[in-house]
């Protein structure tokens, strides 16, 4: 499939960019060479524009990106409704554009849930081969959503040793089905409910929370509960940790522009001073973990150099299989 430049474009649906998207184990090989050309000062990374239509936990986010060595280069518009599952709706949803770097022009427009639930997983996934102790092998994982399921696949890539994941989720039927549908994704480990986000937590190598984004939110995981070493991977902001648990011996972010804005914005305000973002961490700026006592927090935000390399391969790979629809632009 070949499309005319500046004529046409391409559009992939939800189930295209599945068919055709980066497996997770390429997601993060190409998160982490957006992330090592961000630390050498190589991507363009404007901080989202945020919008609130209904209240503050309600969320519309405009966030374009440019990761030159992938050639890709377009923007995200994405939206997160806390309330939209009770309404059978998905929590996250939007489009992402992707654009010719060199002329400009629109070339391909797809859905972007799927890319936000994989590259957030990917990040943690890069976050956690970086910083979680070698041989960890029991993870906890707060939150059995579609993001919950992206996040244990990544888990499953960068832990090899992974051996017990225990899931909690408000929702009880939640975490059952999450155990049984994807106790395949996991196979050298044992997946269990566990009754509360403690129980969860506590031995836990790895922590991962992927619940809503709040404003005000009601937070849960305790520094008591953290095991020396332990990694905590939230995706969520701090809407699930307590000040006491972000207070680690090392506290990263994905991005330190970003972070700021977000702090200036009314989150993390009981967080410590981060000790850089992964872009510095990738490029050796700033020391990694030392000891396999430290506690160690990675904040991932979410940011679009990790959206556009995955869609950029996506559109790729759907031109050469000849999936999607080709519209006039």
């Amino acid at each position: 499939m070949a499309l005319r430049l500046g004529r046409e474009i391409l559009y992939l649906s939800r189930d295209d960019v599945l068919r055709v998207g980066p497996s997770m184990a390429e997601t993060i090989e190409l998160v982490r060479g957006a992330f090592q050309e961000k630390g050498a000062g190589l991507t363009q990374l404007p901080p989202k524009t945020a919008l609130h239509p209904l209240n503050e936990d309600a969320f519309l986010h405009a966030m374009p990106a440019y990761v030159p060595g992938s050639r890709a280069v377009g923007m995200k518009w994405v939206s997160g409704y806390p309330d939209n599952p009770a309404k059978g709706l998905p929590y996250i949803t939007g489009l992402l554009i992707l654009n010719d770097p060199d002329s400009g022009v629109p070339i391909a427009v797809m859905d972007c849930s799927w890319i936000t639930a994989q590259r957030t997983g990917a990040v943690s996934g890069l976050a956690a081969g970086v910083l979680a102790r070698t041989g960890s092998q029991e993870l906890a994982l707060l939150g059995a959503g579609v993001q919950g399921r992206t996040q244990l696949e990544a888990m499953v890539v960068a832990l090899p040793e992974l051996q017990e994941v225990r899931v909690y989720d408000v929702h009880p039927d939640a975490a059952d089905r999450f155990v049984e549908e994807m106790a395949a994704k996991a196979p050298g480990a044992r997946l269990a409910v566990v009754a509360s986000p403690e129980r969860a937590v506590h031995g836990a190598d790895v922590v991962v929370t992927a619940g809503p984004i709040l404003k005000q939110p009601s937070p849960v995981v305790q520094g008591a509960w953290l095991k020396e070493g332990a990694l905590g991977l939230p995706v969520d902001f701090d809407s699930m940790w307590t000040e006491g648990a972000l207070h680690a011996e090392r506290y990263y972010v994905d991005d330190l522009a970003q972070y700021r804005y977000y702090q200036g914005q009314g989150f993390f305000g009981g967080a410590p001073a981060p000790s850089g973002d992964l872009g510095d961490l990738l490029t050796g700026r700033i020391a990694s973990r030392q000891t396999d006592a430290e506690r160690i927090v990675s904040m991932n935000l979410g940011v679009a150099i990790a959206d556009m390399p995955y869609a950029r391969v996506a559109y790729e790979r759907a031109l050469e299989k000849g999936v999607g629809a080709v519209l006039p632009l």
